[in-house]
């Protein structure tokens, strides 16, 4: 009789909640347990939570259901920020067994040996101040791509945001760990690895346990590029303060970085940088886009942006889409502001009603359609590099170029997880690249 314990993981929020699922995974099938999808029966349900949007708050709730509606009697556990920060409500959650804080979540299997139901979710969970250790770890087997933690934790004040009450102080994994993880990934066939943290531009820090910098995130960038087998590394979002001309002149010219840069504004208006307190204002953001499209004319740069914040007049918000209108960027996420408990601005004046949070919301939203077309249009008739992702998508596959232009081709098996000379030819009804491959004889048609 097979006795082995079936665990399923869901998880929320960023990138960084995806390497770290994938790292509790990896050492639950380590220890003999067998892992499948959330949508199947599963004696263990793990769900990694989030709190940086409200949406992901209640998601919570609808997740746990659909674990109980599939196994009852399975044993549910939550973990991450929203864990941290909300203990005792996500306890309260019917069919909740345990909840674990930020110090707690990497020791999960230690707290399974009675998976018995509980009337009230057990809690284990920490003071934010002594989340001060890091925790390497790194996702791989869930996508095309790995995302690797070089960071945790923030020493920023934002005045709306929970994360450095939720991940503890910033902190870094040292150098020679990162090479070794990256290697470890490069060795696996994945080809391609993207850099996340909770403010990976302030990499170095905490390092060996202090306060001060060890090696900066341009050190850190120039290592990778040196280490064989990686053929693309993408930087995930950074701060623009931190990110310096020298980092951006380096990707122009490296082997393996790619020309994409992800880098919050959060608002296009400095009165309101200044009340989210922000450290910068929107002239150094300029300079950051002006610099990176100087040295690399086809890179694709995503922008961050909330909409709502307290305080945001009408005459606030529109010098913030024309800023966003004129500026040489390539999409926007765009978040719709919401109170979170024990922050500065869930006590400012100026609330924004809701129904003009939203209208901003999808002001902002058609503008990023805009701009994302713009840009796609303007790499029409260039030839770049696609990594093929595995999924059918209705008789397609997809797959994203180095500038992370979103292409389609008719589905090949063969080409899942491969990268792909091709020629971007036209855009199709779904906002998406058509291409044609290159190849060393002739254009061979692919996608007409």
């Amino acid at each position: 009789m097979n006795d082995t314990k079936k665990v399923a993981f869901y998880t929320l929020g960023c990138k960084l909640n995806f390497s770290e699922t994938s790292t509790i995974a990896r050492k639950f099938t380590d220890e003999g347990f067998e892992r499948v999808e959330f949508e199947e029966y599963a004696d263990i349900y793990v769900i990694n939570t989030c709190s940086v949007t409200e949406s992901a708050d209640k998601r919570f709730k609808t997740i746990v259901r659909q674990a109980q509606k599939i196994n009852p009697d399975a044993f549910v556990a939550a973990i991450g920020c929203y864990a941290q920060l909300k203990p005792e409500e996500l306890a309260a959650v019917d069919g909740v067994d345990l909840v674990l804080g930020a110090t707690e979540k990497f020791k999960l299997t230690d707290y399974l040996n009675d998976l018995s139901k509980n009337d009230k979710g057990e809690i284990h969970s920490c003071e934010i101040d002594e989340a001060d250790f890091y925790v390497g770890s790194y996702s791989i087997g869930d996508r095309t791509r790995a995302f690797l933690k070089v960071q945790d934790g923030c020493d920023y004040k934002c005045t709306y945001c929970t994360i450095p009450l939720a991940r503890g102080v910033s902190r870094s994994d040292t150098l020679e760990n990162v090479l070794d993880k990256a290697a470890e990934i490069a060795a696996q066939d994945i080809k391609e690895i993207v850099l996340t943290g909770v403010n990976i531009g302030d990499y170095g820090k905490g390092e060996f346990g202090n306060k001060r910098h060890e090696h900066t995130f341009l050190e850190l960038v120039q290592a990778l590029d040196k280490v064989e087998g990686i053929h693309r590394l993408r930087i995930s979002s950074i701060e623009p303060n931190l990110l310096k001309n020298e980092t951006i002149d380096f990707v122009s010219t490296s082997n393996s970085f790619v020309p994409h840069f992800h880098i919050p504004l959060q608002s296009g208006n400095n009165e309101i940088l200044k009340l989210m307190r922000r450290r910068y204002m929107r002239e150094l953001y300029v300079d950051r886009v002006n610099r990176i499209k100087e040295v690399m004319p086809h890179a694709c740069i995503g922008v961050d942006v909330i909409v709502g914040f307290p305080g945001e007049t009408d005459e606030h918000f529109i010098d913030t889409y024309k800023f966003l209108q004129e500026l040489d960027i390539s999409y926007l996420h765009v978040f719709t502001y919401s109170e979170r408990d024990n922050t500065i601005a869930a006590t400012m004046d100026g609330k924004v009603p809701v129904r003009v949070r939203r209208k901003r919301s999808k002001m902002l939203r058609g503008l990023s359609v805009k701009k994302r077309r713009a840009f796609y249009e303007s790499q029409i008739g260039s030839v770049r590099t696609v990594l093929f992702e595995s999924d059918n998508k209705d008789g397609f596959i997809l797959g994203f170029t180095e500038n992370y232009v979103r292409v389609k081709a008719p589905y090949d098996e063969s080409l899942c997880n491969t990268l792909h000379t091709v020629k971007l030819t036209h855009i199709d009804e779904d906002g998406l690249v058509r291409i044609i491959f290159q190849s060393e004889d002739n254009i061979i048609a692919r996608a007409i």
